[in-house]
């Protein structure tokens, strides 16, 4: 099975504005900025698998991270190379804002 993955160029910065938008997305990106890979279902997220499955496809979809799938599992990390290089200081800024109460 292969998941659609695009070059982070051809992905509008709306597109990726859109995806960071979202608080559960925004708390998932954050955990994976905190270093390496994650095993999807590992995101302690207070939502049903669905719910997290659509959440981690947007991220997915906007070029914020990358999926590697081994056996059964789906592993997901953060672009942060490439983010960086193609939109400099966005994640920086994304990510030391203040969270909502």
């Amino acid at each position: 099975m292969e998941l659609h993955e695009p070059e982070l160029r051809d992905v509008p910065v709306t597109a990726v504005l859109a995806a960071l938008a979202d608080d559960v997305r925004l708390q998932i990106v954050r955990t994976l900025a905190a270093g390496g890979e994650h095993v999807c279902g590992t995101f302690e997220l207070g939502i049903s698998k669905a719910t997290r499955s659509h959440h981690l496809k947007v991220l997915r979809e906007a070029g914020l991270t990358r999926t590697r799938i081994a056996g059964t599992s789906r592993y997901v990390r953060l672009r942060r190379d490439e983010l960086d290089r193609l939109y400099p200081g966005l994640l920086d800024a994304v990510l030391t804002a203040p969270t909502r109460s």
